[in-house]
């Protein structure tokens, strides 16, 4: 296999990862976030696929921001800037892959959820469930499922106050 051809099938890879969680993203409504988006997966393939949805991508680094502005459509939008001086309680989804552990990415994704909204998050073999759990009730939510390699926390209440907690905290101080 050439490298080209390696590449090209490392690629379709990232797509067909992503669109595993089309489906969880289709019941829920509201606007779409891919938190710590980096190199746009799980959030570009799922934009394309879901082109009458709303789509922000949030990422810290500027030039992944650059990166992510150019590949777009037209329903997605970049939002370069910590995850934790974002507004609560407004996306319908949140979306997390590869960006922390999966503790320490609930606390960062479900201040971002309105009750009756959901995080996904992209998980190894390797998670530990009961970590993720008691960080959800912290803030409001609980494990629904964790199979597959995703996990999905259904946000039941609004935020706590507190939370977000300042830049830093979840990951020097983890809820769980």
């Amino acid at each position: 296999m050439t490298a080209l051809e390696e590449l090209s099938a490392a690629k379709a890879w990232l797509v067909d990862d992503s669109l595993r969680a089309l489906d969880l993203c289709r019941t829920h409504d509201g606007v779409i976030v891919d938190v710590g988006s980096g190199n746009g997966a799980p959030g570009i393939p799922l934009a394309h696929a879901l082109p009458s949805r709303e789509f922000v991508l949030i990422d810290a680094n500027h030039r992944k921001c650059a990166f992510l502005e150019r590949w777009l459509p037209a329903n997605a939008r970049v939002v370069c800037g910590r995850v934790e001086r974002q507004q609560c309680d407004w996306a319908g989804v949140t979306l997390a892959k590869a960006l922390a552990p999966p503790a320490v990415a609930a606390e960062w994704c479900l201040p971002l959820v309105r009750p009756g909204g959901i995080a996904v998050l992209w998980v190894g073999p390797s998670a530990e469930e009961e970590r993720v759990a008691a960080t959800a009730t912290k803030l409001a939510a609980r494990l629904v499922s964790a199979r597959d390699g995703l996990i999905v926390l259904a946000k039941e209440g609004p935020t706590p106050a507190g939370f977000p907690r300042r830049e830093g905290a979840a990951r020097r101080r983890p809820l769980a």
